[in-house]
């Protein structure tokens, strides 16, 4: 099966959107000074990633993450095929997404560095660039970071899929699923945004990598020190296997089957029946 126009063009949207709210968010904390904490962030972030899905989720799926693509290629049987023009239109979507915000920030960008004498490119502009991409905290290594993103993104894989499984009982009804995904995000984010500023998704820190790097940044952006730029993008992947495999084996195999189910409405009515 080919993808279609129309996917990739749902899938651009959906990553444009999470980069144009999410970075217009931490621009606005980081060139004036508002006043949002990690949890508001992380709201923000998630309730973006909210209105990607129930924009797009009709057309594409909204996977909006080359992690939840890998993850539905490897368990959930979409098709490979469409792995590689998925991703690519959501590294693009990212990238416009940070252009945009840069674009609509541009003024308070100038502002910035004339206020505090940081220039775009110095060793010290890695904090405006985090308006962009993911950094680790100082203190972390390559490694540790790295292992951060994997547990983050497998818990983000298990819930999405939980949250798709006709066999959970619990799974929230299809209009409530894009809210559901942004909770789990912003609660991911809230709990373990400050290390390494949950990135989870390849495309949504490369994309924007890529743009910085471009306008000004340059290696302070890509490949940035030590080559962080690999983390967000080879630790979210292997996340997505690994959240997707617990997910399988851990949970949906205890899962009562569809006909567990409907054996148990049969016992059920007879119960009622004989009641009455």
């Amino acid at each position: 099966m080919k993808v279609t126009k129309g996917e990739v063009i749902a899938e651009f949207i959906g990553c444009f959107i999470l980069i144009f709210i999410g970075a217009g968010c931490v621009a606005s904390l980081v060139l004036n000074g508002s006043e949002f904490g990690m949890w508001e962030i992380s709201i923000i972030w998630g309730m973006g990633i909210s209105l990607a899905l129930y924009m797009t989720a009709t057309i594409s799926g909204a996977h909006i993450n080359p992690a939840v693509t890998l993850s539905l290629a490897l368990y959930r049987g979409f098709p490979w095929k469409k792995v590689i023009p998925y991703v690519i239109a959501q590294v693009v979507g990212a990238f416009t997404g940070a252009a945009t915000v840069y674009f609509l920030y541009y003024q308070a960008f100038q502002a910035y560095q004339e206020t505090t004498g940081i220039l775009i490119g110095s060793v010290e502009s890695q904090g405006m660039a985090s308006i962009f991409s993911t950094f680790p905290a100082p203190y972390l290594s390559w490694f540790s970071a790295g292992i951060i993103e994997l547990v983050i993104t497998a818990v983000l894989i298990a819930g999405i899929f939980a949250f798709i499984d006709e066999r959970n009982a619990f799974a929230p009804p299809k209009y409530l699923f894009p809210l559901a995904v942004g909770i789990l995000v912003a609660i991911l984010g809230g709990a373990f945004g400050s290390l390494t500023g949950f990135a989870m998704n390849p495309a949504r820190d490369f994309g924007p990598k890529l743009f910085t790097s471009l306008v000004g940044w340059g290696e302070v952006a890509l490949p940035a020190a030590n080559w962080y730029f690999l983390v967000p993008i080879i630790f979210p992947l292997l996340g997505a296997v690994v959240g997707g495999a617990i997910y399988d084996r851990l949970i949906r195999k205890h899962l009562p089957s569809e006909h567990q189910e409907v054996v148990e409405d049969i016992e059920l009515n007879e119960q009622k029946r004989q009641s009455v």
